[in-house]
């Protein structure tokens, strides 16, 4: 898979039609929003993350998707499972990116 840019409309099809979908807001202006990019997009290729839909937008561009989920600050990542936000927050390290990949990917209801 590769990081698909979106914008607000094309992220309300988007979380329905697949089932499970990462956003990462960026800013043009954020310095560890590039840093984290080459990051993002290797994620985006490894098979344990392949049933997970890797997408980009905007946080300036987009203030419908950015107010629905309280944007704060870039980077800002969001997680959807089956149209539904599951976790949402600022993440500046490449941990934290796996760590929200790794819930994302756990059944419902269960939590480590």
């Amino acid at each position: 898979m590769t990081v698909t840019d979106i914008n607000d409309d094309k992220l309300r099809k988007l979380i329905f039609e697949k089932e499970r979908v990462i956003v990462k807001f960026t800013d043009p202006g954020c310095p560890v929003c590039k840093q984290l990019s080459p990051f993002f997009r290797k994620l985006s290729t490894e098979p344990q993350y392949n049933s997970i839909t890797f997408t980009r937008m905007s946080a300036s561009e987009n203030p419908v998707s950015s107010q629905e989920v309280k944007l704060s600050g870039t980077p800002f990542f969001a997680t959807y499972l089956k149209g539904t936000i599951q976790e949402c927050g600022i993440v500046d390290t490449e941990e934290g990116i796996r760590a929200m990949l790794t819930r994302l990917l756990q059944p419902a209801g269960q939590e480590t």
